[in-house]
């Protein structure tokens, strides 16, 4: 069946890799850029709109102008973020500010008036977040603690989502990547193991299951995508 799905950092390595997936197999995508330019050479059912998702209002109002012209939204997923390093003792409020809203307040306004919509739909939907390795293990998270803070909450927020959801069929998974195989990555740590890395494609394949209905009898799902790494 075809679905409307929403997915946000759709420009991004990663979104790029799943907004492919998603056209490949027939979906309608409405991709949320920082850029109209971004993505014109896709081909297929695909919407590009643009907000600056820091900004709940204008989210809503994005949100509000996509309900309206697609009727429901089937899947919603979170791939915007950023990242920054640096441990308790290089860590100011302003980057701890500047990591929560990059990371957590993008996904928080976007999830919250899509899981509105969701419970009033009679098929539910599925939400995606993307958390992070760091925020689940301190010892990995110690030298990027804004950014591992940030994520962490990004678990908490499913946890309740799914509370909030259960009975209307609305699921939130949360999908944990390693170190992603992209360029800029591969430029920052050259003699890194590449093979060793998760590719964008794969972890595309996982949040396609992730909204499958074949996933539908999961709860709290967390997805671990650590390949070798």
């Amino acid at each position: 069946m075809k679905k409307n799905i929403v997915i946000t950092g759709a420009a991004g390595n990663l979104g790029k890799a799943v907004v492919k997936k998603f056209l490949k197999e027939g979906h309608r995508v409405i991709a949320i850029v920082s850029s109209l330019n971004s993505l014109q050479e896709l081909k297929g059912d695909i919407i590009l709109l643009s907000a600056d998702l820091t900004n709940e209002q204008a989210v809503k109002t994005l949100t509000d102008s996509i309900i309206k012209e697609n009727k429901k939204i089937d899947a919603a997923l979170m791939l915007v973020g950023g990242y920054s390093p640096g441990s308790i003792l290089e860590t100011e409020g302003g980057q701890l500010k500047k990591m929560y809203s990059m990371n957590f307040e993008t996904a928080y306004f976007m999830a919250r008036p899509v899981f509105a919509q969701m419970i009033t739909q009679a098929s539910g939907g599925r939400i995606v977040f993307v958390g992070a390795r760091p925020a689940l293990q301190p010892k990995d998270g110690k030298s990027s603690l804004a950014y591992a803070l940030s994520k962490s909450l990004i678990f908490k927020l499913a946890d309740f989502l799914n509370a909030e959801g259960l009975s209307k069929n609305v699921i939130s998974s949360v999908i944990v990547p390693s170190t992603i195989d992209t360029p800029d990555n591969r430029k920052a740590m050259p003699k890194a193991d590449f093979a060793s890395w998760v590719t964008p494609e794969s972890i595309a394949d996982v949040i396609a299951f992730a909204i499958s209905d074949q996933a539908g009898a999961l709860r709290d799902p967390v997805y671990k995508i650590y390949g070798n790494a």
